[in-house]
């Protein structure tokens, strides 16, 4: 059996988008192992993956240029394989890479079309086009090698029955995330029709919800309170989650849950929807010729007044819905 040493270290969703790509790869592919390397807090996103093993890591034992030499040399000694595969393509991973070059290893990285996201993202750039999905680019990696491999972009539900709604209205940046009152707002009027289920992190967030849930009838606040499996479990049982451009689109994904995103600053055409997830459930502001802006919602509005989430109306999701 053939054997592929994979990593990608960061983030959450980018992470998670590896999931299915290497699910379908395996089933495939069955004289394949793959070892994916990253972060200890991930192991859950691929839990069920056959012919996978993950290997997680705490960063605080590889600290530095030293630190991420001592892992990369333990890593190859432990799994020695026949290919390896660079799914990141960031100091840390190039670093893994040399010393793989050097012990003899042939070394597959993906393209991450760095030129191609700063040229849709220029605000003066009136042609937008759809880039490579970013499911696509990690399927390269794989191709390259010498592989088959058919993407389904398939959702493939874990339940025979569904029920109630979820809800995470946060994202890491400001301009990937609708405005609090919007959210709250739009929570009022789905708690009228079914139970309204809130997903975030971090005790600020926590708070937030906490607060909701005692305001609004008919919902209730998962936020901090589950762990990575049991918040998986939850996400697989919903009718629907509605979230922004963030990490939970990719669990839906992952758990065969159908999911309305919102997106502001940054744009499917980036490559990020998740997996399975269609065109036709996202909403967006779509007449406004600077979207997308940024790639990772990161950077400040261009015109210094978030109109592709300030006039985005909480009706245009709920007539989605």
């Amino acid at each position: 059996m053939k054997r592929i040493l994979a990593y990608r270290f960061s983030a959450f969703g980018d992470v998670a988008m590896t999931v299915p790509v290497f699910r379908e790869f395996l089933e495939q592919n069955k004289d394949v192992e793959v070892i994916f390397v990253s972060r200890q807090n991930f192991a859950d996103l691929f839990d069920d993956v056959p012919n996978l093993k993950f290997h997680g890591v705490d960063f605080d034992n590889y600290k530095g240029i030293l630190g991420i030499r001592k892992l990369g040399r333990e890593i190859l000694k432990l799994y020695k394989p026949d290919f390896v595969a660079d799914f990141h393509d960031v100091i840390r991973t190039k670093l893994i890479d040399s010393i793989a070059r050097r012990h003899g290893y042939k070394v597959f990285k993906i393209n991450k079309g760095k030129e191609e996201k700063e040229h849709l993202t220029d605000v003066w750039n009136l042609n937008k086009v759809q880039l490579r999905r970013t499911v696509d680019r990690y399927a390269g990696v794989l191709r390259r090698m010498g592989y088959k491999l058919e993407l389904s972009y398939e959702l493939r539900s874990r339940v025979a029955e569904r029920h109630g709604i979820g809800f995470a209205p946060f994202a890491q940046h400001k301009g990937k995330m609708l405005p609090l009152e919007k959210s709250y707002e739009l929570v009022k009027q789905l708690a009228k029709r079914q139970k309204v289920y809130f997903f975030g992190g971090g005790k600020e967030e926590s708070d937030i919800l906490q607060r909701w849930e005692t305001e609004i009838p008919n919902t209730h606040s998962l936020a901090g309170k589950l762990s990575l499996k049991q918040e998986l479990d939850i996400i697989a049982s919903l009718e629907l989650m509605i979230c922004m451009d963030s990490a939970n689109m990719h669990l839906a994904s992952l758990m065969g849950t159908r999911c309305l995103s919102i997106w502001g600053s940054t744009h499917t055409y980036a490559g990020f929807l998740g997996y399975g997830q269609s065109e036709n459930d996202v909403v967006q502001v779509k007449d406004l010729s600077c979207r997308p802006c940024s790639v990772f919602g990161d950077k400040d509005c261009y015109r210094g007044d978030y109109a592709c989430l300030e006039e985005l109306h909480i009706q245009q999701i709920l007539d989605k819905i």
